[in-house]
């Protein structure tokens, strides 16, 4: 009775899509990016209200973003030779450390160029982690789980930032002020962090990944060399920097959009904030199923690039064609992050474009993603003067378009389905010929 009692809410969490051994991966990288996203709603009019520029604050984000897409892209190589668990661990420590530096150096001082130096090298930190836990995820999951288990990943990744992040902030700081809620979200990526990495003990991710051969050059060459060996990739990091490019974006130009035009207050912009995101990781998980059973290509291409090509513009005219009404923008922005979310089945369908070269093809991911950090404010930083926030939305938009194209041309080949069967048919093999020796060793 005692074994059957244990062994029923793991298969359930197996049935939901959560590889099982990387549980506790999946409750630590959700507290990690809680503490992340703290700062996402609240730390462009923070910087504006102590005299800095809104020029200045698009370009501190940019030159952040700039990193994040650096250490999104090693993020692969680097889990290929260290193993992922090494990486999240170092990761872990950029982002602590510099976030205080950031603080004491920079925000409490009102120093510029300490915020630049410390806030761009705290941007190192959270791929490594969070990019690192993907990669140990495209090690330790059969295909057959990978949609659902990519569904989950960026559940718990955008549920921190910004969603949860931005909703904690909503409520800590008319309690502890601003300062101290910078502050709470150092302790809650510390958490995070040690969760994820002093709980989880699926062994692929403390082993090296490449072959022993492979030098740390020929790893990070080949996590580049990819692009051209396997164009797809690079069609896919082109998808992945347009998917989350206007969120960036939105969190430079947005917040003076809601405070300053449709009415609302710091609060509620936050609240609306979460909202936004609370449909993102609702759908981040739907969206992973839907491509499990409708095929990813589908679900990227129709429900990610055309509906963010509508859902943007909705999000910016129908607020302000309706100020003061909460109800009428939080229903526009669910549109929004839902149809953000339809992007996420590309990070189960890269290991099955290149399933020999699982971590380069992510780390391609990965630098799209921390693409779209600087390519978003980036946008905003060049076009704003010229075409007005209007003109900035409808950039967007057309960019979502030419993505859903994109995606058209992202597809598996047959050598690379035989691979990924034949290497799963061994794997199941290997599975039971240990089920047998424990059973008989019993």
């Amino acid at each position: 009775m005692q074994t059957a009692t244990q062994q029923e809410p793991q298969n359930l969490i197996d049935r939901i899509g959560i590889p099982r051994p990387l549980l506790w991966g999946f409750v630590g990288l959700l507290l990690f990016m809680i503490g992340d996203g703290v700062e996402a709603g609240y730390l462009a009019p923070f910087l504006e209200s102590q005299g800095q520029s809104s020029t200045r604050v698009a370009l501190l984000f940019t030159v952040y973003g700039v990193a994040v897409s650096i250490s999104s892209w090693l993020s692969g190589p680097l889990s290929d030779m260290w193993g992922p668990k090494k990486v999240m661990w170092v990761g872990l420590w950029i982002w602590g450390i510099f976030e205080v530096l950031f603080l004491v150096l920079g925000l409490q001082p009102n120093n510029y160029n300490m915020m630049v130096v410390a806030y761009t090298a705290r941007g190192l930190g959270y791929p490594l982690f969070a990019y690192g836990f993907l990669v140990w995820i495209a090690a330790a999951t059969p295909a057959r789980q990978l949609g659902s288990a990519a569904g989950w990943f960026w559940f718990a990744f955008s549920g921190g930032l910004p969603t949860l992040g931005s909703l904690f902030a909503s409520f800590a700081i008319p309690r502890i002020g601003e300062m101290g809620t910078f502050w709470s979200s150092l302790a809650l990526v510390m958490a995070g962090g040690l969760v994820a990495l002093l709980c989880t003990h699926e062994p692929s991710g403390s082993k090296r990944l490449s072959p022993p051969d492979v030098t740390l050059k020929q790893a990070m060459f080949g996590s580049i060399s990819i692009i051209w060996r396997e164009p797809k990739t690079a069609i896919a990091g082109l998808v992945r920097t347009i998917n989350t490019s206007s969120e960036y974006a939105f969190l430079v130009i947005m917040p003076g959009v809601f405070t300053k035009l449709v009415g609302f207050s710091l609060e509620q912009w936050l609240q609306l904030l979460s909202i936004v995101f609370l449909s993102n990781i609702i759908f981040n998980l739907l969206s992973g199923i839907l491509a499990d059973r409708l095929g990813p290509r589908t679900v990227v291409a129709v429900g990610g690039g055309l509906g963010a090509a509508i859902c943007v513009p909705l999000f910016y005219y129908v607020p302000l064609s309706m100020p003061h009404n909460f109800p009428i923008a939080a229903a526009m922005g669910v549109l929004y992050g839902a149809s953000l979310a339809a992007f996420v089945p590309l990070s189960g369908l890269m290991p099955q474009v290149c399933p020999k070269e699982k971590a380069a093809a992510l780390s391609i991911l990965g630098l799209g993603a921390g693409a779209s950090t600087w390519v978003g404010p980036a946008i905003v930083t060049w076009f704003q003067g010229s075409v007005g926030t209007a003109g900035v939305i409808w950039i967007f938009s057309g960019l979502y378009v030419l993505s859903a194209l994109m995606t058209m041309a992202i597809t598996v080949s047959p050598e690379a389905r035989a691979y990924t069967r034949q290497a799963e048919l061994e794997a199941s093999q290997l599975d039971k010929e240990a089920a047998m020796h424990a059973a008989g060793g019993q």
